[in-house]
């Protein structure tokens, strides 16, 4: 514990804010001034090829979110009832959701607690005859141990559908499935407000993913007048956004070296000016192999489930805002009922009862960042 303050309103640290981008006002302009305001117009080219150069994918297709490009996924693999798909319990409820909505069951497997990912040997080992796919999510950008995944997935002849919402601009992430989303929504490190995207690593699935994300039709061949007329082709829904959303994620994408910048600046000064407070407070920092990870966010894991919540309290007290984050999805009313597990998984609900997020964002003022730091060297573990 610590001594108790109250911060005004106008002072608090917010736990994310999303970034401005020098071009969005300049590119909405241009957009409400063509005539052309739905989607596939020139920032949708712009943005798919600014994404393909990052990813390596050459593959790209814009959506509405991160949950519609897997939604797509689960689709393009022909996921149905009767299948399984192995996942972390520790993600979003959009990966679980895309499986559920197709009426297969969602495995929920175990972790690593050394960074949140999904642990290889429990993926192994839940992998039966019934399993339809392999989804994995690089937690905090930090890369799951794609190796292991693969070697798995390649032995018993499965697809990856890899989450890489927290991942973007992490060399080889993307294109560690066959199909990966990206999402874009504002706490995103690059963001369009919502968003998302769809890259796809089988070029034998991209005719059926445009058809999928233009309402089941082949208006995409015929945009580019490879057929005279466009017609109802198959399953699909509205997946493509608008070219205002495909406006601001194109300049925020043309910004995103000085995004990245401006958040690992954050990221550094956290991991260094808290080292010593962590060693002596029994706290775990976040701490990629290899150092590598997106900036995405900076974890600490308290030591006990009462250090969260006292933690978070006492950082509220001083006008800063933190957060906890996933509750493990076999936990939750609908992980229990469109989902199963082998045992409790108790790293995952253990990793969820201690982790505390600290605020980061592009643009965090040196102030901003040594108001936070202050205010965890104050908190006392246990007292």
């Amino acid at each position: 514990m610590a001594r108790k303050s109250v911060a005004s309103a106008v002072d608090v640290i917010p736990f994310s804010r999303p970034y401005r981008s020098s071009a969005e006002l300049t590119n909405l302009e241009t957009v409400l001034g063509s005539g052309h305001v739905h989607g596939d117009g020139d920032f949708t080219r712009s943005a798919t090829a600014r994404l393909s150069r990052l990813t390596g994918s050459e593959n790209v297709l814009l959506t509405t979110s991160a949950t519609h490009a897997l939604e797509m996924a689960s689709s393009l693999l022909d996921i149905g009832p009767g299948d399984e798909v192995v996942m972390p319990s520790f993600t979003f409820p959009s990966a679980a959701d895309a499986v559920a909505r197709t009426g297969a069951t969602c495995v929920f497997v175990d972790i690593d607690p050394a960074t949140g990912n999904i642990d290889p040997a429990d993926v192994a080992e839940a992998v039966g005859p019934l399993t339809a796919a392999i989804s994995i999510m690089h937690y905090g950008g930090v890369p799951v141990d794609v190796a292991s995944i693969q070697s798995i997935a390649v032995e018993h002849g499965l697809p990856i559908i890899e989450d890489n919402a927290h991942g973007l601009g992490v060399q080889g992430l993307g294109t560690a499935g066959v199909l990966a989303a990206q999402s874009f929504h504002d706490t995103k490190n690059v963001h369009c407000g919502e968003g998302g995207a769809l890259l796809i690593n089988d070029p034998s699935m991209v005719a059926r993913a445009e058809i999928m994300r233009e309402k089941g039709t082949n208006r995409s061949q015929f945009l580019r007048g490879q057929v005279d007329k466009y017609s109802w082709m198959d399953w699909g829904s509205s997946y493509l956004p608008s070219e205002l959303n495909a406006a601001v994620l194109d300049s925020q994408l043309a910004d995103f070296g000085e995004i990245q910048l401006l958040r690992t600046a954050v990221w550094n000064r956290y991991s260094t000016e808290l080292a010593e407070w962590a060693a002596e407070s029994g706290v775990q920092l976040m701490d990629p192999p290899g150092g590598i990870h997106a900036s995405h966010l900076f974890f600490v894991i308290m030591p006990t489930w009462g250090d969260q919540t006292a933690f978070i309290a006492h950082l509220r007290s001083q006008g800063v805002q933190a957060a906890f984050h996933y509750v493990p999805l076999d936990t939750s009313p609908a992980g229990q009922r469109y989902g199963r597990t082998l045992r409790e998984l108790e790293r995952s609900a253990d990793f969820s009862r201690r982790l505390v997020r600290l605020p980061l964002w592009a643009g965090m003022g040196d102030d901003e960042v040594g108001r936070v730091i202050a205010a965890v060297l104050d908190y006392r573990v246990g007292l």
